[in-house]
C-alpha cells in the first residue's frame, strides 16, 4: 500500500513524524509537507511563483508552499505511481465544526480526494499535546481497515481524536460537523515602530455540540469520523433564488 502523508504544521512537526512511523508499519510512506507552519491556509494553491521540492535529512520532502500545493505536486508530478491513500496530520489541535473551512490539514486531504485518492485528515484535540502516538495509531487502524475493505469510490474523512492514551479511547463514532460561535474579535496592538497590527482572534466555542456532532463524540472520549463532501451548492435555495430573480 502506497501512502502519501502531508500536514499543515510543517515537515518538522512531531505529529507528522508519529503518523509516518505508524503508517510505515503497514505500507510504503512518502512524506511531502510544507517547509513551515501553514495552519489556516485552507485550500489555497500557489499560482504566482514556482514551487521547490527539497528533501530533509530524515527523508521527508518539503515544499515552499501550502498543504494543497504539497499534495498536488506529489500526486501530479513527483510520484511515479498514484498513491493508494492520502493521510494528513497528525494536526496539533482540533479541526471540528467550522474549523474545516480554514484547516490546512483538511485541505491536504481534500486535494487528495479531488485528485481521486481516498483521503483522511487526522487531528489531535489538544492545545498542549506532546504525545501523538494514539492519534497516529488511530490513523493506522483506519488505513488498515481501508486496505482490507476499500471503498468503491474515493472518500474524504475528517478524523478528530481525543487527547487520551489509545487504551482509554472509548471507540469511534461517525458524526456530522458541529458549529462554533463566531470567532473572537481581532486583537489590535502597536509595534515598537508605532505601527498598528492585528492578530486574528481565537475561534469561538462550540455552539452546536449536541448528539451526533464531532464535538460531542470527542467530549465523550470517542474518535469522531466525519465524511465530508465538496459540493457547496445550497440546493434548498435554488428555487428561492430562481423566484427572487423572476420578480
Amino acid at each position: 500500500m502506497r501512502i502519501l502523508v502531508s500536514n499543515d504544521d510543517g515537515y518538522f512537526a512531531p505529529g507528522i513524524a508519529a503518523l509516518a512511523a505508524a503508517l510505515a508499519e503497514i505500507g510504503e510512506v512518502t512524506v511531502v509537507a510544507p517547509e513551515r507552519d501553514r495552519s489556516g491556509a485552507s485550500n489555497s494553491l500557489t499560482l504566482d511563483r514556482p514551487l521547490s521540492l527539497r528533501r530533509a535529512a530524515n527523508g521527508f520532502y518539503f515544499v515552499n508552499g501550502t498543504p494543497t500545493d504539497c499534495v498536488h505536486l506529489a500526486v501530479t508530478g513527483m510520484l511515479d505511481h498514484m498513491p493508494d491513500m492520502v493521510v494528513s496530520g497528525v494536526n496539533h489541535g482540533a479541526n471540528m465544526g467550522d474549523d474545516t473551512i480554514y484547516s490546512g490539514t483538511v485541505a491536504a486531504a481534500t486535494e487528495g480526494f479531488l485528485l481521486g485518492v481516498p483521503s483522511i485528515a487526522v487531528s489531535l484535540v489538544s492545545k498542549g499535546a506532546s504525545d501523538f502516538s494514539a492519534a497516529a495509531r488511530v490513523a493506522r487502524d483506519l488505513a488498515e481497515r481501508f486496505m482490507r475493505q476499500p471503498w468503491p469510490r474515493p472518500a474524504l474523512l475528517n478524523v478528530n481524536v481525543p487527547d487520551l492514551p489509545y487504551e482509554q479511547i472509548k471507540g469511534t463514532q461517525v458524526t456530522r460537523l458541529g458549529k462554533r460561535h463566531k470567532a473572537e474579535p481581532v486583537i489590535r496592538s502597536v509595534t515598537p515602530r508605532n505601527e498598528t497590527v492585528y492578530w486574528v482572534g481565537a475561534a469561538g466555542g462550540a455552539a452546536d455540540a449536541g448528539d451526533g456532532t464531532d464535538f460531542n463524540a470527542v467530549a465523550n472520549g470517542m474518535v469522531s469520523i466525519t465524511p465530508l463532501q465538496i459540493d457547496l451548492t445550497h440546493s434548498a435555495q435554488i428555487h428561492t433564488v430562481k423566484d427572487w430573480l423572476a420578480q
